[in-house]
């Protein structure tokens, strides 16, 4: 395999390799009517006079019209630049101009800010991809040699896409990203053993414009496995129910809503369910541990287990269709008590680590070889070394090429040896990569103690009370936090004491100056669309700081 049009290798033309939701149902989609559709949109784009190296965004939610059309823009040679369906116009233009796009495909055209359509050459909606189809195959008719000619022509090192950064502070930058990159990810995913296989059916919601989701979609249909489509994130649980995945790749905010619910669920059950509840997670704690540790179940604790697993455990992943064989976690920090109570519930949530400057995945824990709070062992080819302030150098042949048309980033990015700084502190434990940090958030209090909130921000989302939390205290005298509660976890009860009860088992144990002394609680959580939160749902610490300087100031006042 060399381009992104090679990952479509040989394998049962009939075999279904996309679901795509119609109306109130599933529509199978095979492998032969995929690349047909491939062909015939590429033919299409042929035939509008787009041409290799010309820049085409696409804007919509998770579906089979992007994926499709990303794979007809990568048969010709042309760039594609996803736009995130919820970022703010002024973004959407920006990303559309700083990458002279010359076209946009997208979910609905009026979406597209009017400041930028006016540049683009080409508008089409996905509800015009029929036409364009039928374009295409008039145009093959017509010129029969002239697709296979434009395929030809793509070669491993050109351009196959533009992904933008969403950074938590200054406009997103542009990383350039060759089609072997990608190529080169996806060969590893396949080699993995038992990561995800042939037959599994995988449920995707995440952003196509983000590293996760491309990676997850590339690699659908080079090892084999039929990809899910769900386009609304907030009916995620939904589509689990009806497609009933073996694996979900997921932000931690999902894996991190099934934990509440489970654990909220055995904390209230009473009489023998309440006894039999607490009963299996003392089994799966034990299991978990010597999973954990590499050893096998012993013998004498597998009937325990599979009794467990039949009357609870099964029952916690019918939440998200009941086949769950494991579970992805990557975009943002997962807390490692949710991941050890999830194992011990029956559910393998495997974290692993990439950004989108080294084409998505780095490292990532595998099914029979992880390490909870880590992102797992570098992946093949994938080289790891801390440098003297903590951050995680990395150099990999997936490194990007640059950030488009800013040198000086690039220069400052990546080592002229290769080694490409990541921005994350961490740290390296019998070859499991442990992240700590950003290097950027690193909180210097007023005595001149250098404190990871990150560390503690997770430990606070370990508890199912607490929904998000930020930690500040940068050149202050001690640490505040700003909370938002899952209310569904906190009932009836009071908020307010059962924070404070999570603070101080967090605070336990830990240097005076890395203890939280001060929370404010929000009544209601960050919000993508105020700019607060990432596409990937991470914290943008400088806006959220904007947004509520006078509870911040309140909370060292």
């Amino acid at each position: 395999m060399e381009t992104i049009a090679d990952l479509w290798r040989a394998g049962d033309p009939e075999a279904t390799q996309y679901l795509a939701e119609r109306g109130d149902g599933w529509v199978e989609v095979s492998r032969a009517d995929a690349l047909r559709r491939i062909d015939e949109l590429a033919n299409g784009l042929l035939a509008l006079g787009l041409r290799k190296g010309e820049v085409v965004a696409i804007l919509g939610r998770t579906s089979l019209e992007w994926a499709l059309t990303d794979f007809a823009l990568a048969r010709i040679g042309a760039v594609s630049v996803g736009l995130y369906v919820d970022s703010p116009p002024a973004e959407q233009a920006y990303v559309i101009g700083h990458s002279d796009a010359v076209g946009a495909f997208a979910e609905d055209p009026d979406a597209l800010p009017a400041e930028a359509r006016g540049r683009l050459r080409h508008v089409l909606a996905f509800a015009e991809l029929d036409d364009l189809a039928a374009r295409g195959r008039a145009y093959a008719a017509e010129s029969p040699g002239a697709l296979e000619a434009a395929a030809v022509a793509v070669k491993p090192d050109d351009l196959y896409t533009i992904i933008y950064t969403s950074g938590t502070t200054g406009p997103p930058k542009g990383c350039l990203i060759p089609h072997r990159n990608f190529v080169a990810i996806v060969s590893v995913v396949d080699e993995l053993r038992g990561l995800i296989v042939e037959d599994d059916t995988v449920l995707l919601y995440l952003p196509l414009a983000h590293n996760f989701g491309r990676v997850v979609h590339l690699a659908a249909p080079a090892i084999g496995f039929t990809l899910a489509f769900c386009a609304d994130p907030l009916r995620a649980g939904h589509a689990a129910l009806a497609v009933r995945p073996t694996v979900f790749p997921s932000v931690p905010l999902a894996w991190e809503k099934v934990h509440a619910a489970a654990t909220a669920h055995v904390r209230r059950a009473t009489g023998a369910r309440g006894a039999i509840a607490r009963w299996a997670v003392r089994v799966g704690t034990r299991a978990s541990e010597r999973l954990q540790a590499g050893k096998r179940v012993p013998l004498h604790l597998k009937p325990s287990y599979a009794l467990a697993d039949k009357l609870v455990y099964s029952k916690v992943r019918e939440r998200v269709g009941g086949r769950l064989r494991l579970a992805l976690s990557g975009g943002a920090p997962l807390s490692a008590q949710i991941a050890r109570d999830l194992h011990a519930l029956g559910i393998l949530v495997l974290e692993g680590y990439g950004i989108s400057e080294a084409t998505s995945a780095a490292s990532v824990n595998l099914p029979d070889h992880f390490r909870f709070g880590t992102v797992g062992p570098p992946l093949p080819g994938v080289e790891f070394r801390i440098d003297d302030d903590g951050e995680i150098l990395l150099r990999s042949e997936t490194v990007m090429r640059g950030y488009l048309k800013d040198d000086e980033a690039t220069r400052a990015t990546i080592t002229e040896d290769g080694w490409l700084r990541t921005g994350d502190v961490g740290e390296l434990e019998d070859g499991f990569l442990r992240i700590t940090d950003r290097k950027k958030d690193l909180i210097v209090t007023a005595s001149g103690e250098n404190v990871a909130p990150q560390n503690i921000e997770n430990a606070l989302k370990g508890s199912p009370v607490i929904s998000q939390a930020l930690v500040l205290g940068d050149r202050r005298a001690h640490l505040g936090a700003l909370i938002t509660v899952d209310r569904d976890a906190v009932g009836d009860g009071d908020a307010q004491a059962l924070v404070q009860a999570v603070v101080d088992g967090v605070n336990e144990g830990r240097p005076r100056h890395e203890q939280v002394r001060r929370v404010a609680i929000l009544d209601h959580d960050f919000s993508q669309a105020d700019g607060e939160v990432t596409p990937t749902l991470k914290l943008r610490r400088r806006v959220i700081e904007e947004h509520y300087a006078d509870v911040i100031a309140g909370l060292f006042r």
